[in-house]
């Protein structure tokens, strides 16, 4: 016999999510759902259709909104549930996702959210949740907390009440995630923040993020861009999904080597589908080149995604943006290959064209960014160590990441 989850788009019953016997999925469109004009398909891989979609498409998209790696296993070691089972899984913790998804047990009345449901937290409260969750990710099993986030660290999704951090119960979206230091990797928050900053210097599109401290540690707490503050309305969800979701691939198949997705099937999936294709595509390039410099080899297809503002998707902006080259324990090879090549020391000019229209024109507006980027990423890098310094924010991270940028700067620039 099968079991059934319901599946919501925002406040619209979109479809049912079942599981039988053997452990396989199944989605399928409610029918009025599919039927309407105003219908959206929750996936680029799952248009909409009338006929159920199979395991290998279900699991790829509904695997994509859990954690990955140990938080997963931790996840559900913790739970008691085999990490295989993402139908058991959601059914804990769906129902608040990246996104606008959300699920719940078949038939179950979808309540709306309460102020009961938000429970503003002090610094000794705020402490016990950091603590409890290097034990329990994601917080799960607690108090009707039904938070699922992708992605392989521990982090927890709050909300912002009048400059207060508040966790969320029931039906109630959250605004903002918050992400503590990373186990084994030293001082992961100034790292990640520093990335971020410049990558916002660069005019790359990033969400909004600040370094808090508890006592003496620090933890990163970011502006969700999946989700909209309305004036009087409170926050609404924006669909999203990574891409990885959207070209209908397994999580754990994240990373090109292992089937994952490519610099050439990004471009030709924003080609395809985006709203504004020309803009999403060199966004992405120079994305691409930033990562390179900062020297982020976890650019993977989990850590790309498309943001539906309209009925087409357009590109979301950066995040997770981290130097893993300093790390000695981290592998150096690049996430997504250039030019055919995983090991950044051997990419060179002509691995890089291959990422563009075999055209002079082509070629050449990809040269002009490259210098253009180098150069920016490496004086905006030293501007921005100093400007913090004086902010009072310092870590000797931040020089480490800057001598990343300065040899693949040269690098690049280099070979003009």
């Amino acid at each position: 016999m099968s079991r059934v989850l319901d599946v919501y788009l925002h406040e619209h019953l979109v479809g049912k999510l079942s599981q039988d016997t053997y452990g396989r999925l199944q989605f399928q469109y409610d029918k009025d759902y599919a039927e309407s004009p105003f219908a959206l398909a929750i996936s680029l891989s799952m248009p909409i259709q009338l006929e159920p979609y199979e395991d290998s498409y279900t699991r790829a998209f509904f695997s994509g909104l859990l954690p990955d790696d140990i938080a997963r296993h931790r996840l559900a070691r913790f739970l008691g549930i085999s990490e295989k089972n993402s139908f058991a899984l959601l059914e804990i913790i769906g129902g608040e996702c990246a996104g606008a998804l959300s699920l719940y047990p078949e038939g179950e009345t979808l309540i709306l959210p309460k102020e009961e449901d938000i429970d503003i937290l002090d610094n000794n409260k705020l402490r016990e949740i950091l603590d409890l969750l290097k034990r329990r990710p994601l917080l799960a099993g607690q108090d009707n907390l039904r938070l699922s986030l992708a992605g392989a660290q521990d982090k927890i999704a709050v909300t912002i009440i009048e400059g207060s951090i508040a966790l969320v119960k029931g039906t109630t979206p959250t605004s903002h995630i918050l992400k503590p230091l990373i186990e084994d990797i030293k001082d992961s928050v100034h790292n990640e923040y520093f990335c971020l900053a410049l990558a916002r210097l660069m005019n790359i599109e990033t969400p909004e993020a600040e370094i808090h401290w508890l006592g003496d540690t620090p933890y990163f707490l970011v502006k969700r861009y999946d989700r909209k503050i309305v004036s009087g309305k409170g926050i609404n969800r924006l669909h999203q999904e990574d891409l990885c979701q959207a070209l209908g691939i397994l999580p754990e198949l994240k990373y090109e080597r292992e089937g994952g997705p490519s610099i050439a099937s990004t471009l030709e999936l924003l080609q395809k589908y985006s709203l504004q294709p020309a803009v999403d595509r060199i966004a992405f390039i120079q994305r691409v080149i930033f990562n390179f410099l900062i020297g982020n080899a976890d650019a993977h297809g989990k850590n790309y995604s498309l943001l539906y503002t309209d009925r087409l998707p357009i590109l979301a902006p950066a995040y997770d943006l981290l130097c893993t080259t300093i790390y000695p324990n981290l592998s150096n090879k690049m996430a997504m290959r250039i030019g055919g090549k995983y090991d950044p020391n051997t990419v060179f000019l002509r691995h890089w064209h291959q990422l563009v229209p075999d055209t002079t024109a082509a070629k050449k507006v990809l040269n002009k960014d490259l210098i253009k980027i180098s150069k920016d990423c490496l004086n905006y890098a030293h501007t921005l160590k100093e400007s913090l310094k004086g902010k009072g924010i310092f870590s000797p991270i931040f020089e480490d990441i800057c001598q990343v940028i300065k040899k693949r700067s040269e690098h690049i620039v280099g070979q003009f």
